[in-house]
């Protein structure tokens, strides 16, 4: 095998799920694949976040010799400050009625989140051109917001392109003027888009208690 495919199965190696016990969690950050009796599911690991999706399953009724597997979701940092969430709101009023961004992030080391400003490049009332910004020692994005100043909160073709790769949740203020903001929030895990349905009511809390 070439040297090229060598490096990509090593970055996201299959393994075979086994039927007779439960199969080891990933031991280090990174993705793979797990062929299962149930289908195909990809796992992926972060200091953050554990995760496991099914990604396809099979159009004929073959035996499959292998185990089964469950999705999971593992919130290894814990509930993120609603206060954070707070606090972006007041920066999306604050540029308003112009697009805006910002990252929640997380420490391993140190177990403490903050939210940290990213750096504008450009932006107006229906785009934000930005630059990642400079993160402490290990800090690990968790949350990427910006906001929509006028326009209600929704996630956009453009959102979903710069999304693709990601392994994230993101967040949209939008209708930032008014007493209640609108809020959309997702998932995003390599090219998966899980939508919730509810944001939680202490963010709702934090982001009208800013408004006010």
């Amino acid at each position: 095998m070439n040297v090229i495919d060598l490096t990509l199965q090593r970055s996201m190696p299959s393994v075979m799920v086994p039927k007779r016990e439960a199969i080891e969690p990933m031991a280090t950050n990174g993705e793979r694949l797990l062929i299962a009796a149930n289908g195909v599911f990809i796992e992926i690991r972060r200091s953050w976040l554990r995760l496991v999706r099914r990604v396809a399953t099979y159009s004929v009724a073959t035996a499959i010799p292998y185990g089964d597997v469950d999705e999971q979701t593992q919130l290894v940092c814990g509930a993120i400050p609603a206060s954070l969430v707070g606090g972006f709101a007041t920066m999306a009023r604050a540029a308003f009625p112009k697009e805006t961004g910002a990252w929640i992030v997380w420490s391993p080391t140190s177990g403490n989140f903050r939210l940290v400003p990213v750096e504008i490049r450009t932006h107006d009332e229906r785009s934000l051109d930005y630059v990642p910004p400079r993160l402490e020692l290990d800090e690990q994005l968790v949350v990427d917001c910006h906001s929509h100043g006028r326009e209600p909160a929704f996630f956009s073709p453009t959102d979903d392109g710069d999304d693709e790769h990601e392994v994230k949740l993101a967040l949209v203020v939008g209708n930032c003027s008014a007493p209640t903001p609108s809020v959309v929030m997702r998932l995003c895990a390599k090219g998966i888009f899980e939508h919730l349905e509810r944001v939680p009511c202490a963010w709702y809390e934090a982001i009208a208690k800013e408004a006010a």
